[in-house]
């Protein structure tokens, strides 16, 4: 069996401001699956290290086999790593969402690309690896079939056909939590929210095809685990001293009777501890949301993205501004709190859609706003209808501002999509500190960034 390091290339952006930081989920399983399969996996996850020493650590390792996940935020990273252990491995893998929707960056620097769900391709890969074997006919994987230096041919790209989904999720091993740096994201935890938070993934996939995001590795699956497998996952989270549980589902709450079974198994057990997910804001009653205060759950975040209808239906969400704040209200009455996702100057926005958004996001009884520009992914439709004007890549650190940058031609300035953020989360904190007192300030601070972003470009 081979010895397999994993490799999850996170690295803080200077400017950063982001709070979130979990566990990568993704990276465990598969190594929980190469575990299962007898080979001797090694996890370095870089979130709190720094790069020569997540490089040194590397080195320690001695892997015979490197697999490195990628997403569009860390290409420069995942090559970086391949190149500084080109010389050592034996066999370089990429995968994850972006070698998924666009191997070609990889085809130089790795020997295979794995696209989509990647447990039993790596499974099956490190197996032909151990005897010798033909990669080509392994499905979910690229190759590029390397030409000598002196030949004038290019270099033939092999893709071998797609793997299936997983199509029964309870019979995957957990998440490999015991590779983690477990507690540091305890303590990162704890200093900035007050306590240590993991998460679990108890589906996989959405079902619906908003324009601007990206499911590459599950595409348009929705396969559901069973309540009881969820729940003892949970137990095994809990063990590793985390105090709450984040549901990283796209849409945890998609079928009503499955959260009811799982907040219902949750309180069969015992279970004392608190939770979160992300939700949709037409896939739960008012009763539900009672129902999962009651299990635990204390923190409800909506994808809304737009206030605005004409801008809802043309990112394709299917939902309107009344179906959203419907749902902010009933959550917030439940005593649950509320946490909201807006794209601002969307392609095809107007100054008066924008304004919309952000008089509607700061209208709502929320605990949590998030603001963004937009960011066309590959592999999005997003992307398909704005790739003509795109004019540089995303590289870390390079807004004073924060993560994002503007990287297409836009009918906006990011000067002014900046200002519109900053705006709007102004809005946000002169409601969310002043409480009773907010509506007079509040309105007088409308009325006068209104007046200076009519006026910005």
């Amino acid at each position: 069996m081979s010895k397999v390091l994993l490799i999850y290339p996170y690295f803080k952006p200077p400017r950063d401001r982001s709070v979130f930081r979990f566990p990568p989920l993704g990276i465990s399983y598969i190594a929980s699956s190469l575990i299962d399969a007898g080979h001797e996996v090694h996890l370095l996850d870089c979130t709190f290290i720094s790069k020569p020493d997540a490089l040194r650590q590397a080195h320690l390792v001695h892997a015979e086999v490197v697999g490195l996940y990628c997403m569009v935020t860390m290409l420069e990273d995942c090559l970086w790593f391949a190149r500084q252990l080109r010389s050592s491995a034996r066999l370089l893998v990429a995968g994850g969402p972006l070698p998924t929707c666009d191997p070609h960056p990889f085809l130089d620097d790795f020997d295979v690309i794995v696209r989509g769900e990647g447990e039993l391709t790596m499974c099956e890969l490190l197996f032909a690896y151990g005897i010798g074997g033909d990669f080509s006919k392994i499905p979910g994987i690229v190759l590029s079939k390397k030409m000598d230096s002196e030949s004038k041919i290019e270099a033939e790209i092999l893709f071998a056909p797609d793997r299936p989904f997983i199509p029964d999720l309870d019979t995957l091993p957990f998440p490999a939590r015991h590779l983690l740096p477990n507690q540091q994201y305890i303590q990162f935890g704890r200093r900035h929210y007050g306590y240590g938070i993991t998460t679990v993934m108890s589906t996989r996939g959405c079902p619906y095809e908003c324009e601007f995001c990206s499911n590459v590795i599950f595409g348009g699956s929705f396969r559901e685990r069973s309540a009881g497998n969820v729940v003892d996952e949970i137990e095994q989270a809990l063990a590793f001293g985390y105090d709450r549980i984040s549901f990283a589902d796209d849409v945890f709450t998609l079928h009503k009777k499955r959260v009811l079974e799982i907040c219902a198994e949750i309180s069969k057990r015992g279970l004392k501890f608190y939770w979160e997910c992300l939700a949709r804001v037409d896939c739960v009653d008012d009763a539900t949301y009672i129902e999962m205060y009651q299990a635990g759950c204390r923190r409800v975040y909506f994808g809304i993205e737009s206030g605005d209808d004409r801008i809802l239906m043309l990112m394709n969400k299917k939902i309107t501004a009344t179906e959203a704040r419907h749902a902010v209200e009933a959550a917030h009455q439940a005593g649950l709190e509320v946490g909201a996702f807006f794209i601002l100057f969307y392609p095809g926005e107007t100054n008066e859609t924008v304004q919309n958004t952000l008089h509607f996001a700061t209208s709502l009884p929320l605990d949590y706003l998030g603001l963004t520009m937009p960011y066309p992914l590959p592999g999005t439709a997003l992307y398909e209808r704005v790739k003509s004007q795109i004019k540089r890549e995303w590289h870390p650190g390079e807004s004073i501002f924060g993560s994002h940058v503007l990287i297409y031609n836009a009918d906006f300035s990011e000067a002014k999509m900046w200002f519109g953020i900053i705006k709007g989360r102004a809005q946000f904190e002169i409601k969310h500190r002043l409480g009773k007192l907010a509506p007079v300030p509040l309105k007088l601070f409308e009325k006068f960034t209104d007046w200076i972003f009519l006026r910005i470009k």
